[in-house]
């Protein structure tokens, strides 16, 4: 079952065939309760929308309103759940999981949410007995034997994980993931034989992998196996060119071949990636010292000290670099910090003591001196300090100074695996590869970017703005998400509203008041009350441009909602033709807007993105090619018209448009132009 099997709404019914009269006083009658009083099944049906459309702290909101209403139901549990885990609040998304399953234990998908709660927060063993109650009711589900096996690893239960990884591989025998954590738990049994023969296994199976990739050299590494390791970790880097642990290994692999410039160049590579890496920071210090850049190196072994202030080889390193460089002062600094902890450190004593040879500091030269050669005539007690080669590595936990110029590696280097999830990233992007831009609406909110400086401007915006005077209406389409502080305000602006519209004595005055109400409940997510409102002000004034078309782009966010979430084959015929005819719906009230104002740029673009949504690209180019050519700093439709090119096979005209919406500020243009240019 997807987990968006439960999402599902209602549009909004359009009251026709009433006198204006008749009609209003229904409308004062039915619709002038406050949001509070809304069934659960709208809050619900508001709220999941808003949580498709990324306002989730409104949609907890709404689902709060909901457990408020009826406790007892298990789903406005379960999507407030769903909100709060893409919040990172994984403790209140599981006690929201558990309230749900006390309500209906037998949902697979809150079981499945809480495990991933509860990994989240390092509980694997609370998290593999939610994926063991989940297989009860769904056994079948393979996602789920997947993750419980990766608890079993994180838990070190390597005996139920390899039995568990039996059975899966027994069922599914072409899972490549499953060999792959067969081998990460021969590894950590210590039986590198049989992990490299489930790793290959899983290559032979998925070869575009690069994890498995990664985890393959990760043996050949411990088994000084340089060469080997270094090819595996090109086709792992192949195929993760963003995986700094990658680089950071590949260095390994070439400075132990004499590779110098090759493990320099992986280094540098490394930490553009992942700026903070200690690791890459580390040897890239050690590397930089042995081919005499030794200012830079300084550089590196502060960040390290910047990291971990009491890093004695990194703060024995950067003395010796330091010493070198003739800062003689912050050397002594350095090697007196280590030699505070190891007293009978005698190589930092003799390099301490040279330096303050070099600044005239004789008496405390002498005393360093003196120290050493009491620790000689008595190294039988000390012991003699082994002669190194600089071809060896130390593991991070290893604080042996004598170590000191030894590259660092990982105490322990865990195979990479991925839990299944279906919340991994944002939630309208499960169905969408590239997006377009989204459509115009009416706003309190104006048009914001972060790159150009620009106002949409319509005449019959303006005429209302003068009309109202209340509060300015904006031409929109990059809406931000509410926090808890605006939403408060929005739901007591429209609370306000309503008294004023139950308490006005002339209709023009409640009229207004009904268009700002649609507006906010608009901001809100909350689309099917703002189509109510819409729909009553039509039938006063049916030529109400602004009204038409906002009406068009709530109807136009629902419809793309019901798409999103009832699809991958779980939509059911009644739902397409339903979802077909809110379409009409909104072509229907666009085509009404552009008759009565045809040379408003920001309606064609609207309808241009219903075509498009509804892959009739040439209709789609042409509305956008009519938009611009009304107002042709429309970066919005040279960016979707770019797209539609695209999706129709003309990438080097797409390519052109894109050029020229990036041009206008929409850098999301570039990452598309670099995809498709040829």
């Amino acid at each position: 079952m997807n987990d968006w099997d439960y999402i599902r709404c209602l549009g909004g019914k359009r009251p026709t065939g009433l006198s204006p009269f008749y009609l209003f006083a229904f409308f004062l009658f039915y619709f002038l309760p406050s949001h509070a009083q809304f069934n659960t099944e709208r809050l619900m049906t508001v709220g999941r929308s808003a949580l498709y459309y990324e306002d989730y702290v409104l949609s907890i909101q709404y689902f709060n309103q909901a457990i408020s209403a009826k406790p007892y139901l298990y789903e406005p549990w379960f999507f407030r759940a769903i909100a709060k885990y893409y919040l990172d609040d994984f403790p209140g998304a599981e006690r929201d999981c558990s309230e749900a399953i006390q309500r209906n234990p037998y949902v697979v998908n809150l079981y499945e949410l809480r495990g991933l709660c509860r990994i989240q927060q390092k509980m694997y063993a609370e998290a593999a007995n939610d994926y063991s109650r989940a297989l009860r009711y769904d056994p079948e589900n393979r996602n789920l034997w997947h993750n419980r096996v990766l608890c079993r690893l994180r838990n070190e239960d390597f005996d139920t994980a390899l039995s568990e990884l039996d059975t899966i591989i027994g069922r599914w025998s072409k899972h490549a993931p499953a060999y792959a954590m067969q081998a990460d738990a021969h590894m950590q049994l210590k039986d590198t034989t049989k992990a490299i023969g489930s790793l290959e296994r899983s290559l032979e199976i998925d070869p575009y992998d690069g994890h498995t990739w990664a985890a393959r050299s990760i043996i050949s590494l411990s088994r000084e196996e340089w060469s080997d390791a270094e090819g595996f970790l090109d086709k792992a880097i192949h195929l993760l060119p963003k995986n700094g642990s990658c680089y950071i290994n590949r260095a390994l692999a070439r400075y132990n071949q004499n590779n110098l410039r090759g493990a320099m160049a992986d280094y540098d590579t490394a930490l553009d990636l992942e700026p903070n890496n200690f690791l890459g920071h580390y040897n890239r210090g050690l590397l930089r010292s042995q081919v005499g850049d030794d200012n830079r190196a300084i550089t590196d072994f502060d960040f390290v000290l910047n990291l971990e202030p009491d890093n004695l080889l990194a703060l024995y390193n950067r003395a010796v670099l330091l010493d070198k460089t003739g800062d003689l002062k912050g050397a002594i600094r350095d090697y007196s910090k280590v030699i505070g902890e190891y007293p009978n450190f005698w190589t930092g004593l003799e390099a301490r003591a040279s330096c303050y040879r070099r600044l005239g500091m004789n008496r405390q030269a002498e005393a360093d001196e003196n120290t050493v050669y009491r620790a000689r005539l008595m190294k039988h007690f000390y012991g003699t300090q082994p002669k190194m080669n600089n071809k060896q590595m130390r593991k991070r936990s290893d604080e042996d100074l004598e170590k000191y110029n030894q590259l660092v590696v990982a105490d322990e280097q865990e195979l990479e695996h991925e839990y299944k999830n279906d919340y991994r990233g944002k939630v309208q992007h499960h169905k969408v590869e590239m997006e377009l831009q989204p459509m115009f609406g009416l706003s309190f909110e104006s048009h914001h970017s972060d790159v150009k400086s620009y106002i949409a401007f319509d005449h019959d915006v303006d005429a209302l703005n003068q009309q109202l005077r209340a509060r300015t209406i904006f031409i929109n389409n990059n809406h931000s998400t509410l926090s808890d502080q605006q939403s408060s305000a929005y739901f007591n602006y429209i609370d306000s509203l309503s008294n004023g519209i139950a308490q006005s004595r002339q209709t023009s005055d409640a009229v207004q008041m009904l268009l700002l109400r649609a507006v906010a409940y608009t901001a809100i997510q909350n689309f099917e009350s703002a189509i109510d409102d819409l729909s009553t002000y039509l039938q006063i004034d049916s030529v109400s441009v602004p009204a038409l078309w906002q009406r068009a782009f709530c109807q136009s966010k629902i419809n793309q909602f019901l798409s999103a979430t009832n699809g991958d084959g779980g939509q059911l015929a009644g739902e397409s033709s339903s979802i077909d005819l809110k379409t009409a719906n909104v072509l229907a009230d666009l085509n009404h807007a552009l008759q009565l104002a045809p040379q408003n740029a920001y309606l064609l673009y609207d309808r241009a993105n219903v075509y498009a949504q509804r892959k009739e690209y040439k209709r789609a180019i042409d509305d956008y090619s009519a938009a611009i050519a009304i107002d042709s700093h429309l970066a919005e439709a040279y960016f979707n018209r770019g797209l539609c090119y695209v999706y129709d096979k003309q990438e080097s005209v797409g390519i052109l448009d894109l050029s020229k919406a990036g041009e206008l500020g929409l850098y999301q243009a570039y990452s598309i132009i670099k995809k498709y240019r040829k």
